[in-house]
């Protein structure tokens, strides 16, 4: 019997990409997100791209604040283990409104996990974050590193992997992987599905992308005066396809072995910086990213990047993609839908 999975906010970037996996992997998948931050077209892209295993996935427009539309879910449908990625992930929005993120980040987790726990389906994976390593004093990142957040995004993180650990301890039975990710990029080859921010995208590649395809004029490149190769900022970029596959990883682990509330790097374990990244894209594309220096942005880190020594050691994943397939299967999904999922009139 092939599992059923529940993916909260499988409609996102990352959410869309895994469920895609997760179909071709065998699983049946259901989807619940609010479309807050994401797109319908995203499920009926991956439905296609599944071909005869789009039959195994259903999708629910549902909030996980609206705690009876969860218990009527769990109600009609026996759920083996949730994958959780739903909530709200810009850093700089959360500094403006952390009364809305740690509102829908954090109830919507509880409440989430008061469903799973009162139906008897305790195992999940979230989806974490590296911002819970704060400002890194030495890098690579290992999983034993002190927590700290910067801002209320990274803290809804943070408290939310202390809640499953706090969980964990109450009721030895569930059992809960937490995956660090560090900065996802790229999209899927076929182009069909990829990241589509709505207002101004927080993260370099989606801003890259918009200058390459004319929307935007030119790329803002937050201090380069780092004590970095070029100056710039260094990231662990990992492709969104290694990033899901380590959740089929994850999974697997959690229905394998013996485990309790554990936590996991997925990065690529090598750090690249801001130049080196345009400069990568500006070769997948052939286009030129003309860019504008500006001071510091206050809370970013000078270099972050992950030991992945415990993922490839447990989970027996390792990321195989670099940059350069990163940025090329970025330009194709750009390329295709300059717009992301809507049309010109209605992106911003």
């Amino acid at each position: 019997m092939s599992k059923n999975i529940l993916v909260t906010g499988g409609a996102g970037y990352i959410g869309s990409h895994t469920v895609l996996q997760l179909l071709l992997g065998g699983f049946k998948v259901v989807v619940v997100d609010n479309l807050d931050n994401a797109s319908e077209i995203a499920i009926k892209r991956v439905t296609d791209l599944a071909d005869e295993f789009g039959k195994n996935l259903v999708f629910h427009q549902i909030d996980l604040r609206d705690k009876p539309a969860l218990e009527k879910l769990f109600a009609s449908t026996n759920f083996d283990a949730v994958i959780h990625f739903a909530g709200l992930k810009a850093v700089g929005e959360s500094v403006q409104k952390p009364l809305l993120y740690y509102n829908n980040n954090i109830i919507g987790t509880i409440n989430l996990l008061e469903v799973m726990s009162a139906n008897g389906c305790k195992k999940l994976v979230f989806s974490s974050s590296a911002t819970v390593y704060g400002w890194p004093k030495e890098v690579p990142c290992t999983e034993e590193f002190p927590l700290s957040a910067t801002n209320p995004y990274g803290r809804t993180k943070l408290f939310i992997e202390e809640i499953c650990r706090d969980i964990y301890h109450s009721d030895s039975e569930w059992k809960i992987i937490l995956l660090r990710y560090f900065n996802p990029v790229g999209a899927h080859p076929s182009g069909n599905i990829g990241e589509d921010p709505r207002g101004i995208p927080n993260n370099l590649m989606p801003f890259v992308q918009q200058v390459a395809v004319g929307r935007r004029p030119a790329l803002t490149v937050f201090g380069n005066d780092y004590s970095t190769k070029d100056g710039t900022g260094v990231r662990d970029y990992i492709h969104v396809i290694d990033l899901s596959d380590g959740h089929i990883a994850a999974l697997n682990k959690l229905f394998d072995a013996k485990i309790g509330c554990e936590v996991y790097n997925l990065g690529t374990g090598k750090g690249t910086s801001v130049l080196e990244m345009v400069s990568a894209f500006e070769k997948a594309s052939g286009k030129k990213i003309p860019l504008v220096m500006a001071p510091r942005r206050p809370g970013d880190a000078e270099i972050v990047y992950a030991s992945t020594d415990k993922a490839e050691r447990e989970l027996k994943w390792k990321a195989k993609y670099g940059i350069d397939e990163m940025c090329r299967d970025q330009w194709n999904w750009a390329s295709k839908n300059p717009y992301g999922y809507g049309s010109p009139d209605t992106s911003n």
